[in-house]
């Protein structure tokens, strides 16, 4: 048998399992099978072929495996195994509750103690309300100041 057969079977062989590892989770473990086959590869080519076919599997390896993960991931995206369908304005998902801005200068009062989270009713309604950094106790009577995002901000009544 030629000597340089089983090491480049044993870089194909690595490859396969890279782009194992690309579609399988395996935390790494398939990782690091493919790195002992690689490094093993090596050893075998640097002890019975030459230094010069040594670096150069090396080279090729440098090259090879970070281009074959980059387009593993690419072929992933458009697998089978990846989420298609994008979340996005037009088809009508939005992250954050609409009209909280409608409660913007409304009073009410604490239901529970701010500090500076907790619950207030505003409006005959049951709302999780923060402050900035304020204590309120519970029944103290409030007023929204602002909402940011999902957030909606009190402070007490003057």
């Amino acid at each position: 048998m030629k000597p340089y057969l089983l090491p480049i079977l044993l870089q194909v062989i690595g490859i396969l399992v890279i782009i194992a590892e690309i579609f399988i989770p395996s935390l790494g473990l398939l990782s690091a099978i493919a790195l002992s086959i690689f490094l093993y590869s090596l050893y075998l080519v640097f002890t019975t072929i030459s230094t010069a076919a040594g670096i150069l599997f090396t080279g090729m390896d440098l090259v090879l495996i970070p281009v074959l993960i980059v387009v593993g991931m690419k072929i992933l995206a458009h697998s089978p195994l990846s989420l298609k369908r994008e979340l996005s304005k037009q088809e009508g998902v939005v992250s954050q509750n609409q009209g909280l801005e409608a409660y913007i200068q409304m009073k009410g009062k604490s239901v529970t103690d701010l500090r500076p989270a907790g619950m207030a009713e505003v409006n005959s309604h049951r709302l999780d309300v923060v402050t900035d950094g304020e204590y309120i106790e519970a029944g103290t009577p409030i007023v929204v100041t602002g909402v940011a995002g999902n957030r909606i901000i009190v402070e007490k009544t003057k």
